[in-house]
């Protein structure tokens, strides 16, 4: 005797050892012995053999069509022996009756399992919903298996063009066109980019980058909404200073200026100007909207995405001609270089002067200082900033900038919009000039002296701090150690830095002896300031990556624009080196151990500047090491 059964939702059959009233004793098709209970066996048969029963049955029930047995079956419920009796006319053979299981079974759509061996036709109405979904999904099917070869063929499918977005940056994994490209990309054994690429769906590699930055960061675009630019400064007493900035060609948001006057018998009184975009932006207001959204300006090669509109940058601008709204610090400066005072104001600075590094650090440079600086405008003014700064950097024992590590300087000639046609062209400039300490010395007195006034009369801000190491924003007033200093809090770039911004709300509201928006005496934080100063930590830092990306991205332009087929490189750490003349580094497996500071020569080899990744590989090693400044080094 032999028995069909079903077990854990498959059909089975086996021979028949002992029947008990609850179960059986049956040994399988393969020889395993199991125990069944009684309520799973469905059949009892003599022939054909156990292990000849599906293999039998399932010819046949390949052969039955389900519209046909759902045609005839009743509208109650019914056993699959007493359906094949009626559907055969005769009592059905065990072959029979277990291909009439087969077919009920296989087809779901149309019959609904009511229990072992007992079915259900479907509803018309339900059958015919069932049967629409079915049908869709085959035409799904065979739209994504015609996708798939048109993508192959390197065609972009008619589906594709209102998608790219999300295909490249976002994909659905439920939509057919998702599923197509993967499947076209699996079958060719490459990424979605580079076969979108091969499709034409990526106008270029620069194209590619920037969007993806702008689909996560900037989802509606860059615009600015219609925003009323403010008045400032009305009623503000006019300072008799002349004062200057000091900056690259491209810098357009100029936040800073100096000015230098004499006091006989007592020294000097230095002044340290910052644009007040905070005396027209208020907090809660359309404009502080915007900055808030925004957080920072964006910075990248050949283009940047302010944080503030334009219209509005260029009204607070510290622009050359013009009488501008400042919050300024003056320094009372002995002559041993000694800060003896200081006092924060607001009021109007006429700017006299835009002085930009490539005019002035040809004059003014270690060499020129050391040999006498020639005769140009704020000449006087330039070298006792830099005494100052000198003095300054040598009280706080701490470097103003890391030594050895180089600054670099992308010049873009073209149309970004044909970025594939533009001709990158990449200075370099040695990080610590005259220059470059004078400015990162004052700001660093400002930055701290403030943030030790608003800490003094318990006003709310947010600090850079450095302890044991780690650099991160705080609402306390801690030291920063990489800076030497007992605090340090962002105010002297509101134009391009959200932080900086509330934090010069808070300056101004204390030298008006109003009520700080951001928590006031005796009140160091608020949620909105604690919000505040964690989406800015989370958006500068990714806006940094995003700008280092596409310096990779120019530096790979670079490479392949010269031509060039060796490069020379510095080793950094076990097979991480930097390229020579390039803020490019790059790991090398082939590289054998070697010691940081180790010149090596390397040969390029394939570029690819959707990936941002290229080829390269150890030719010889060069000379012997040498000192090694550390790049990732905390600054501010």
């Amino acid at each position: 005797m032999f028995v069909l059964f079903e077990e854990d939702g498959a059909f089975k059959a086996g021979s028949l050892l002992a029947d008990n009233d609850a179960s059986l004793q049956v040994e399988m098709v393969s020889g395993k012995r199991a125990k069944i209970k009684a309520a799973n066996v469905l059949l009892r048969f003599r022939e054909p053999a156990a292990s000849a029963l599906l293999d039998a049955a399932e010819p046949v029930a390949e052969g039955i069509e389900a519209e046909f047995l759902w045609e005839c079956a009743g509208d109650g419920e019914f056993s699959f022996l007493d359906f094949a009796r009626d559907y055969y006319g005769h009592e059905a053979s065990p072959v029979e009756a277990t291909a009439i299981l087969l077919a009920l079974h296989a087809a779901p759509v149309y019959f609904h399992r009511k229990g072992k061996g007992r079915f259900r036709k479907a509803p018309a109405d339900i059958l015919a919903a069932a049967l629409a979904g079915l049908e869709k999904k085959r035409q799904q099917a065979l739209a994504i298996e015609r996708m798939v070869e048109t993508l192959k063929g390197g065609q972009l499918p008619p589906e594709f063009p209102p998608l790219l977005r999300e295909l490249l940056y976002k994909p659905d994994r439920n939509k057919p066109e998702t599923k197509a490209l993967e499947t076209a990309c699996a079958d060719l054994g490459v990424a979605a980019v580079h076969l979108l690429a091969r499709c034409g769906a990526i106008r270029s590699a620069h194209d590619y980058h920037f969007q993806r930055f702008l689909n996560e960061y900037f989802p509606r675009g860059t615009g600015f909404p219609d925003c009323a630019v403010p008045e400032a400064g009305a009623g503000l007493p006019r300072a008799e200073v002349r004062a200057f900035s000091i900056d690259d060609a491209a810098t357009t948001e100029i936040d800073d200026a100096f000015s230098v006057q004499a006091l006989p018998g007592i020294g000097w009184r230095v002044g340290i100007h910052i644009a007040a975009p905070g005396l027209g932006i208020l907090p809660g207001s359309p404009l502080d909207a915007v900055a808030r959204e925004r957080l920072s300006t964006v910075y990248m090669p050949g283009n940047k995405i302010t944080m503030l509109p334009d219209a509005v940058v260029e009204r607070f601008t510290l622009s050359a001609g013009r009488n501008c709204p400042a919050v300024s610090l003056y320094l009372t400066v002995s002559p041993e270089l000694e800060i003896t005072g200081h006092e924060s104001r607001l009021e109007i600075v006429p700017v006299v002067a835009n002085l930009r590094h490539h005019e002035i650090e040809p004059l003014f440079n270690e060499a020129t200082l050391a040999a006498g600086l020639p005769e140009f405008a704020f000449c006087d003014e330039l070298k006792l900033l830099w005494q100052l700064a000198c003095a300054c950097e040598g009280r706080r024992g701490k470097p103003s900038a890391v030594q050895g590590v180089n600054d670099y300087n992308f010049a873009i000639e073209g149309d970004l919009a044909d970025a594939e046609h533009c001709r990158v062209e990449i200075s370099e400039r040695k990080r610590g000039s005259p220059l470059d300490k004078l400015v990162a010395e004052l700001m660093i007195v400002a930055n701290s002296t403030w943030g030790g006034l608003l800490a003094e009369k318990g006003i709310a801000a947010i600090y850079r701090a450095q302890t044991a190491g780690k650099v991160r924003m705080t609402t306390s007033p801690l030291p920063h150690d990489g800076l030497g200093v007992a605090q340090y809090a962002w105010s002297s770039s509101p134009l391009r830095r959200y932080v900086d911004l509330v934090n010069q709300w808070q300056l101004i509201a204390h030298l008006q002896d109003l009520t700080p928006h951001f928590g006031g005496k005796g009140k160091t934080s608020n949620d909105a300031l604690f919000a505040a100063m964690r989406d800015f930590d989370l958006t500068y830092a990714a806006y940094a990556e995003f700008q280092r990306g596409m310096e990779r991205y120019w530096c790979l332009r670079w490479l392949r624009q010269q031509g060039l087929t060796e490069i020379d490189a510095t080793v950094r750490r076990e097979n991480l080196v930097k390229l020579d003349h390039l803020p490019l580094l790059q790991r090398v497996p082939s590289l054998p151990e070697l010691p940081p500071g180790q010149r090596v020569r390397l040969a390029l080899g394939e570029i690819d500047e959707l990936t941002l990744e290229f080829d390269c590989r150890h030719l010889e090693t060069l000379g012997a090491a040498e000192a090694v400044a550390d790049d990732e080094a905390a600054g501010d």
